[in-house]
């Protein structure tokens, strides 16, 4: 009863707020992410979730290496000036021009999507919220695991390739992995939580070419290396561009073994393999290898903190955009 008696307090104080100050006075002292919901588009876009999950699982089964490069493209948006799609702008000088976005796909599957979007329900569904919904979608389809995505997310303005520059480039150590997660309000576990979505995906020579033959600069190859999947690698690697499997086990499928991969030294990039080397990282890497569904759980959490990461939800923030290639013209 007491209970009762203090949400009833609760709701007559928030009421009171608004009717004293405005509701706006009252949205502003909530986090930008509590503005989301499941529900937002059930009113303006019923079938917003149902036009992106069958596009996705219709590029996806024509090819199925966009999954991972749809799950990489909603990490590099949101690690930079949060989820807000600025990713997606095609401007000479934003962030998908960058050095550092050249290998980053699945825009046309994103362009498709919102077309649809426009002519269902136009200029209701963010680009941003278009991304967040796919990446999941995308998870799912390689046989990870589901998790709600709450909407309600606007399109960022802005998009530098200076900014792209921030994103992990894979060489990075833990205690650098550990600053740049923790500024966007995530934390240690979910650091080694979403280097899992390695499980599935590719990467090119250039990102590890280093581990290969001149380590930190020794010209010896990294001693964390197995020295099988060493030499497997320098076969692999006749070109730096040439792609490699980051899991070499499972690399299709989504699942937990990208963790003993580590604990075997089989271990792609170096940021993969430090997760195992470092003491702070490991015993999350032990916990993952061996018991899966801490695994799978734990990235649906932590991929629902990374679509949360600094989103634009007030009516004074951002847009939506009517092209996720550019901003609105009116």
């Amino acid at each position: 009863m007491k209970l009762h008696y203090f949400f009833l307090f609760l709701v007559l104080v928030i009421l009171n707020l608004s009717t004293t100050f405005g509701l706006s006075s009252v949205n502003s002292l909530v986090p930008s992410e509590a503005l989301l919901s499941a529900d937002h588009y059930h009113g303006t876009c019923p079938n917003a979730e149902a036009i992106i999950s069958q596009t996705v699982a219709a590029w996806v089964k024509k090819d199925p290496t966009l999954a991972p490069s749809i799950i990489r493209l909603h990490f590099h948006d949101c690690a930079i000036r949060g989820c807000d799609a600025s990713i997606l702008l095609n401007n000479q000088g934003g962030e998908r021009n960058a050095v550092n976005s050249k290998t980053l796909r699945g825009f046309q599957m994103i362009d498709d999507i919102k077309s649809q979007l426009e002519k269902s329900c136009p200029r209701m569904v963010s680009c941003a919220d278009i991304l967040t919904a796919a990446a999941r979608d995308a998870t799912i389809l390689a046989g990870g695991p589901f998790w709600e995505v709450t909407f309600g997310r606007k399109d960022g303005k802005i998009s530098l390739a200076s900014d792209a520059n921030s994103v992990p480039h894979g060489h990075e150590n833990i205690t650098t992995l550990l600053q740049f997660f923790q500024t966007r309000g995530l934390d240690i576990l979910d650091l080694v939580a979403l280097s899992g979505s390695h499980t599935i995906g590719r990467s090119t020579c250039y990102s590890f070419i280093d581990r290969l033959y001149n380590f930190n600069g020794t010209r010896k190859p990294d001693p964390s290396l197995s020295y099988s999947f060493l030499n497997l690698l320098r076969k692999r690697c006749q070109g730096l561009m040439n792609l490699v499997y980051l899991d070499v086990i499972t690399p299709r499928t989504f699942d937990s073994t990208y963790y003993t991969n580590l604990v075997k030294k089989l271990g792609l990039l170096s940021t993969d393999q430090s997760l195992f080397s470092d003491s702070r990282t490991a015993p999350f890497v032990q916990a993952f290898a061996t018991q899966p569904f801490l695994f799978t759980s734990q990235f649906a959490v932590s991929m629902v903190k990374l679509g949360n990461v600094q989103v634009l939800t007030r009516p004074n923030e951002g847009e939506i955009r009517v092209n996720c290639n550019y901003v609105n013209t009116i």
